[in-house]
């Protein structure tokens, strides 16, 4: 395969011809008519399929991508990266059909709460005694849009299998180039959720995965459900403008999907935004694109052991995947006299310092890193030279300037910056620091909030917290969690708030995941624990975390509870 530059685009090593991506589009035209009639267990049974073919390719799943991405081999990256949240989704799914199947609709989660504003939450983890083991202490929920009531959830849930004669559908959908599960996630979800046959476009970033996704969606490929083709963008720009197709699904930057729909910079680019010319793609488009994550920590006086896990969990934000995730740590925000402020800075530092750097192999990660570091009071961590960017905090932005590209612009590399908020009060603070989030910061895809449960305690506290949970306009909200912990879960729907301007929010439109299939969706929400013993295998730096991995995947995928004691024993 090519090398991929650290600087330009990606250029697909072997791309599909023209008349095969006709002949993909084609077959799949008749493969949608058949997963119309395709009943909920047969559908099922598809997925328990495609989890019996992905169980045995874990470990090399993870070795290539670890390979590609230069990581030590007993490195827990790729685990977490790949295989893990794909057994988690395709099991859960499969559940769901199953009680489509017998029920005709899915459980409405754990259970239904109305909120005090007469909001419904949907509870939907922990689902079992098996997700409180593996994932101890979290809990999560789905906040419903205003209005939805119980009758309206209901009717909102699992619609395509509530219209029998919902009509078949081609999608396209253009994979993501930096986590390997992303691309598998989205065909699923369009599958079943949607009711869409899918031909998957392989990121030119990701394409050594396409073989390995290739055998372990077979039992999809063989069904004439999913077709997997190979280019970069002007395969991209003719399956999208393709007669044979219904619908597009990208995972990438705003700047790939503007260039989608709108075309390359210039007066027709412009005159297609306005809506004075037509969009080059002319079918419904969902879209995942993005976001500048923002982590507040609610000012308190902490304890040493609780602000050190948090750095750490900071530093595991940046450091994953060399920061090419789009709910990496981009924006600390911080109450301004904060009196840990210095201390808990030091702390996140220090633990970068710990974590070796990495190779910058996503494209343009080195334009954009001097791009938007250079000029600027920067603190800088780890070895540095060749392809790799060292470890770097931009803090004290001046939270007035909102003009700054930092605050508009998602830098995609491993920059972090810090911002404080008037605020030393925790009540002010979470109001000033939820309007910093929202007005200021670009994205609607996810953000975190760091806060003490002795504050909780106060109901005034608990009160601006809850408040300050509904009012952010992003997808996700996760309290003293990376909002990874959001995605990894596959009943959390994941995708841009719904609450934008225009035809596009800023961080994209749709849902994936969601393997309960809730409509009228607000938000998810992730709560955890302000420390966690023992120390998350996801953490960068768990040093039995690459001993970790291979047994948690396996009880992922098997749910079986006598795999839990050898993975007991790996992590304590």
């Amino acid at each position: 395969m090519e090398r991929l530059s650290t600087s330009g685009p990606a250029v697909s090593a072997r791309p599909t011809s023209q008349p095969n991506l006709d002949h993909a589009v084609e077959d799949l035209r008749a493969g949608a008519e058949r997963l119309r009639w395709t009943p909920p267990a047969a559908r099922a049974q598809l997925l328990r399929d495609c989890l019996a073919c992905v169980h045995p390719l874990m470990g090399e799943w993870s070795r290539a991508g670890l390979a590609v991405k230069r990581l030590p081999v007993d490195s827990a990256e790729e685990w977490f990266a790949g295989p893990v949240p794909v057994v988690a989704h395709l099991h859960a799914l499969a559940e769901t059909l199953d009680r489509i199947a017998v029920d005709g609709r899915p459980p409405m989660g754990t259970g239904i709460r109305s909120r005090a504003d007469g909001r419904l939450e949907i509870s939907v983890h922990p689902a079992s005694s098996l997700d409180r083991v593996l994932m101890s202490g979290v809990r999560a929920h789905v906040l419903l849009r205003p209005g939805v009531d119980v009758e309206g959830a209901v009717e909102a849930q699992a619609e395509l299998y509530q219209h029998a004669s919902a009509e078949p559908g081609v999608a396209v959908v253009l994979g993501a180039g930096n986590v390997s599960s992303l691309p598998i996630t989205d065909v699923v979800t369009q599958l079943f959720n949607e009711g869409r046959v899918c031909v998957l476009k392989m990121n030119p970033v990701n394409e050594w995965f396409g073989p390995l996704l290739e055998r372990a969606l077979s039992p999809l490929i063989g069904a004439g459900l999913l077709r997997v083709v190979y280019g970069g963008a002007d395969v991209g720009a003719y399956l999208t403008q393709h007669p044979g197709v219904d619908w597009v699904h990208v995972t990438g930057s705003a700047a790939t999907h503007d260039h989608l729909l709108w075309g390359a910079s210039g007066p027709d680019h412009d005159r297609r935004r306005r809506g004075e010319l037509p969009p080059l793609v002319t079918v419904p488009v969902s879209a995942e694109l993005g976001n500048i994550t923002p982590v507040a920590v609610v000012p308190d006086a902490y304890e040493p052991s609780e602000l050190a896990f948090q750095a750490r969990s900071v530093a595991t934000m940046v450091t994953n995947n060399a920061s090419f995730n789009c709910l990496s740590a981009r924006m600390l925000v911080t109450a301004k006299g904060w009196p840990q402020r210095e201390q808990f800075l030091r702390l996140v530092m220090g633990y970068l310092a710990d974590t070796p750097t990495r190779y910058a192999y996503y494209p343009g990660a080195h334009e954009r890193f001097r791009r938007f570091s250079d000029g600027r009071e920067t603190r800088q961590v780890g070895d540095v030279g060749g392809e790799k960017l060292p470890w770097t905090l931009i803090p004290d932005l001046d939270s007035s300037d909102l003009d700054d590209p930092l605050f508009r612009e998602e830098p995609f590399c491993c920059l972090l910056s810090e911002v404080s908020v008037d605020g030393r009060d925790p009540v002010e603070f979470l109001q000033r620091a939820t309007d910093f989030m929202n007005e200021v910061l670009w994205g609607t895809l996810c953000a975190a909030i760091v806060i003490s449960p002795r504050l909780e305690r106060d109901p005034t506290i608990a009160t601006a917290l809850d408040r300050a949970v509904v009012d952010l306009r992003y997808g996700n909200v996760a309290i003293n969690a990376w909002p990874a912990l959001n995605v990894a879960l596959p009943s959390l729907p994941w995708g841009g708030h719904v609450d934008g301007v225009g035809p596009v929010t800023q961080s994209g439109t749709g849902v994936v995941k969601n393997s309960l299939m809730l409509g009228g969706v607000d938000k998810g929400v992730l709560r955890a624990g302000l420390t966690v013993r023992p120390t998350p295998p996801w953490f960068s730096d768990n040093p039995k975390a690459g001993r970790v991995a291979p047994a948690f995947a396996d009880v992922m995928a098997r749910r079986r509870w006598r795999q839990l004691p050898r993975l007991m024993a790996r992590m304590i």
